[in-house]
């Protein structure tokens, strides 16, 4: 049983990276079959199709995503200085990921899909509000920010990278355009005081 789950595992990290790489829809059984030197019979052994092994790959992804999260925001220090730790965690994942991953598992692969949609409308949504009204009390957000409306414009942002349109016509990497975006996000509903303490937080960034 050890050995089976071992090459279970082995088999969705070959085609997680695979995926990262090339995106899902170009990246067929064979591919990953060839890439770690078996057969498709053994592989379909452990994955009955290839929507089978996205939903795992997904899955494991966003439990990790979702584990960093966690862990960020136990040691932040403030609203904003969780702001800084997220960008940390998306310039790790989006560094090697392939923009067309989103947009297949839409088209591709639905019960993937409904997996990141629940994961992004139940987890991410919470814990970007949480974020705000954390920010509100602590005095580094404005006071006057909609937070219902602001919630939802940066759990959109986060995805934007990813939408064909954008991706083919800016042409930078993922995780510089993500923190483009989180930059632009935080700079309009910092305070006064928050302003200041996110430049503080640049500066040490940048060192």
């Amino acid at each position: 049983m050890e050995l089976s789950n071992e090459h279970k595992e082995r088999i969705q990290k070959q085609a997680h990276d695979l995926f990262m790489q090339y995106g899902l829809k170009s990246v067929s059984m064979d591919d990953i079959s060839s890439a770690m030197g078996i057969s498709k019979k053994t592989l379909y052994q452990f994955f009955s199709d290839k929507e089978t092994l996205v939903v795992a790959v997904v899955s494991e992804i966003l439990q990790s995503n979702r584990e960093n999260c966690d862990v960020s925001r136990e040691k932040s220090k403030d609203a904003v200085h969780e702001i800084f730790l997220a960008m940390e965690l998306m310039s790790e994942l989006f560094h090697h990921m392939n923009p067309s991953i989103l947009f297949d598992l839409h088209k591709y692969y639905p019960q993937g899909f409904d997996i990141f949609k629940s994961y992004k409308n139940g987890y991410l949504y919470e814990i970007i509000r949480n974020n705000i009204q954390r920010g509100i009390k602590e005095e580094l957000y404005r006071e006057d920010i909609n937070i219902d409306i602001m919630t939802r414009f940066r759990l959109e942002s986060i995805v934007l990278p990813f939408h064909p349109e954008f991706h083919q016509t800016v042409k930078y990497p993922l995780a510089k355009i993500a923190e483009e975006l989180s930059k632009h996000f935080l700079f309009g509903i910092v305070s006064q005081k928050g302003y200041k303490l996110t430049l503080k937080y640049f500066q040490t960034k940048l060192k």
